[in-house]
């Protein structure tokens, strides 16, 4: 009897914002990399897979295992590949060597089984938060980081600390119009990479959005956060699908 061929597919993951505290959501990507990638022809990591990143130089068990787990994964033939959020832009090359992680570029063009497929982490999009966006210049700038990284790492952590209190008081008094994406800017940007289809995270609502583009269809898939349970999107040639990994 001949089996029938299994039909490759893709895993997208973004905004797990793991950390030391939050053991039920580095089991639940334990167990996703473990029993679900291997199957995949590929994983990309849409940013935001920490809470918080000051360094590869900040050396513990948990960055460890979160490091050996991606390795694994990938040495057993699956690449893995990343794109920086806003919580990890500091992620360099020694952590991602640990990890076996491929870092792309903040805006990438992957062919999705014949789709040409943009995919980011999404943060560029929501422009109507202009003092975030202005800190999102600083942050990714050239110079801003090298200073950072030249901290010593307890400094570092207390900066890390106190930037994201900051972050979460000016986060409430924000509405959910200028969290979320500019409609006008997705469209800029599809159109700038000339995709019909694109894949971020960041705003933690997942959904799959019909768009038309030039007269013509288009699609913006939005990955969920690991806040609550496993959000994963499965892309094939035949179906996008949305799923979940439950805690």
């Amino acid at each position: 009897m001949t089996l029938p061929a299994i039909k490759p597919f893709t895993y997208f993951i973004s905004d797990l914002h793991l950390s030391a505290n939050r053991d039920d959501i580095n089991q639940c990507l334990f167990e996703f990399l473990r029993e679900h990638a291997p199957k995949a022809e590929a994983l990309y990591v849409l940013g935001d897979l920490f809470e918080v990143w000051i360094g590869d130089d900040d050396q513990n068990d948990f960055t460890l295992s979160i490091a050996n787990a991606f390795s694994a994964l990938n040495q057993s033939g699956v690449p893995v590949y990343f794109i920086h959020g806003n919580r990890d832009f500091l992620v360099r090359e020694r952590f991602a060597k640990q990890a076996g992680l491929t870092i792309l570029p903040e805006q990438h063009v992957v062919n999705l089984y014949g789709e040409a497929t943009l995919i980011m982490h999404g943060d560029e999009l929501c422009t109507k938060d202009t003092d975030y966006q202005a800190f999102r210049k600083k942050a990714r700038s050239w110079w801003w980081p090298r200073i950072m990284l030249s901290l010593p790492l307890a400094l570092r952590r207390k900066l890390a600390k106190k930037g994201r209190a900051t972050s979460q008081q000016k986060q409430s008094k924000l509405s959910a119009d200028i969290m979320d994406v500019t409609p006008e800017e997705v469209i800029n940007y599809m159109e700038k990479f000339a995709v019909k289809r694109l894949i971020h995270g960041h705003t933690h609502r997942p959904a799959i959005h019909d768009l038309v583009i030039n007269e013509q269809s288009a699609q913006r898939i939005v990955l969920g956060d690991w806040y609550e349970q496993g959000s994963v999107l499965k892309v094939s040639a035949e179906n996008v699908e949305l799923t979940s990994i439950q805690f």
